[in-house]
C-alpha cells in the first residue's frame, strides 16, 4: 500500500529478507541512510558503502539501536575514484558470500565544475561511471547470488537534458544542471542496458526517480534556491518518504518481469524518450567502458 497525498508518502510491506545482504552506496546519510535503515530492520545484513567513514560510523550506530539489527558493517568507498572502487569489490568479493541487493545510491548533484581522480568530470564519474564500475566490479558475485536485484537511484533530472556524447566529461563547455541532468540520464540508460545484458541470469535492474527530497544534495545551491525550497517544503519529501520507492524496488515480490523498468512513487513510470532509446544506450555503454578502460559485453 502506498498513499499518495504528497504529506504522507510511505510504503507498507511486511516483506522480510532475512538472510539477504545488501549493499548501499552512500548509506550514511540521506536516502540512502533511511533505506539502510529500512532494510536492516527486514532482517538484512547491511553493508554501507561510504566516504566518510565518521558519518557513517555514527548513521551505523544510530541504525543497530534503533532496529536491533546488528549485522551492519562500514566499508569504505569513494565513488570519485576508481582506485578506491576496486580496493572496496575486491574487498566485498573476498568477504562476502552473497551480495542479493545491490543499491546504486550515492550522487553528487549540481556542483561547481571539478574532476574526480581519474579525470571524469565530478558528477558523471560519481553518479554514473563510478557506479557503472562498481556494478561491473561485484557482477558476478550478484549473478551467484541470484535471485538478485541491482536498484539505481536517478531522477527526474533525466529529462533535463540529451548526452553530449561529443562533450560527455563537459571539458569544451559546462552547465551544472545539464550536467547533472546528463549523469541521471546515464544513470536510467544504464539500469536499461544491464537488464537486458542480464536476462534468464535471476539479476534483476531498476531505475527510479526518488523525488525533490530535502536532502544534502542541496549542499552546493545558491542560497536563494535553498531558501526557496524551504518555502515550498510541503511539495518536497522527507528523506524517509523519499526513501520509499528505493525500498520497493529492493523487496517488492514479483518484480521481475518489469527489470529495466523506471520507478516513481513506488509504482511503474514513464521516462524520457531518450532514456528509452536503444542505440543511445549501446553508444553509452560503449563509451563508459572506454573511459574506464574495461570489457564488459
Amino acid at each position: 500500500m502506498y498513499c499518495r497525498n504528497v504529506c504522507c508518502y510511505r510504503w507498507s510491506s511486511e516483506e522480510r529478507i532475512d538472510g539477504k545482504t545488501v549493499i548501499i552506496t552512500g548509506a550514511n546519510t540521506g536516502i540512502g541512510k533511511e533505506t539502510a535503515r529500512d532494510l536492516a530492520r527486514r532482517g538484512a545484513r547491511i553493508v554501507m558503502a561510504c566516504r566518510d567513514l565518521e558519518r557513517a560510523e555514527e548513521a551505523r550506530t544510530d541504525i543497530m539501536e534503533d532496529t536491533g539489527n546488528e549485522n551492519v558493517v562500514i566499508r569504505k568507498l569513494d565513488l570519485s575514484d576508481t582506485k578506491s572502487i576496486r580496493a572496496f569489490a575486491e574487498l566485498i568479493n573476498k568477504e562476502e558470500k552473497q551480495v542479493n541487493i545491490l543499491i546504486n545510491n550515492a550522487g553528487v548533484m549540481m556542483c561547481p565544475y571539478s574532476k574526480t581522480a581519474d579525470g571524469f568530470e565530478l558528477q558523471l564519474g560519481v553518479n554514473h561511471l563510478g557506479h557503472f564500475l562498481l556494478t561491473y566490479l561485484l557482477l558476478d558475485l550478484i549473478k551467484r547470488s541470484a535471485p538478485a536485484r541491482i536498484v539505481v537511484v536517478a531522477s527526474v533530472a533525466h529529462t533535463w537534458t540529451g548526452l553530449r556524447l561529443d562533450d560527455i566529461n563537459s571539458e569544451r563547455s559546462y552547465d551544472t544542471m545539464k550536467a547533472y541532468g546528463q549523469s541521471k540520464l546515464a544513470n536510467v540508460l544504464f539500469a536499461r542496458s544491464l537488464a537486458k545484458q542480464l536476462q534468464d541470469t535471476g539479476v534483476s535492474v531498476f531505475s527510479l526517480h526518488p523525488g525533490v527530497v530535502q536532502s544534502d544534495l542541496w549542499r552546493h545551491q545558491h542560497q536563494c534556491i535553498q531558501v526557496a525550497v524551504k518555502i515550498f517544503r510541503i511539495f518536497t519529501k522527507t528523506t524517509l518518504e523519499g526513501a520509499q520507492t528505493t525500498i520497493y524496488c529492493a523487496v517488492e515480490s514479483g518484480l521481475e518481469s518489469q527489470t529495466g523498468g523506471y520507478f516513481s512513487d513506488c509504482a511503474p513510470a514513464r521516462c524520457s524518450r531518450a532514456a528509452s532509446n536503444d542505440e543511445m544506450a549501446q553508444k553509452l555503454w560503449e563509451i563508459s567502458c572506454n573511459m574506464l578502460g574495461i570489457t564488459w559485453q
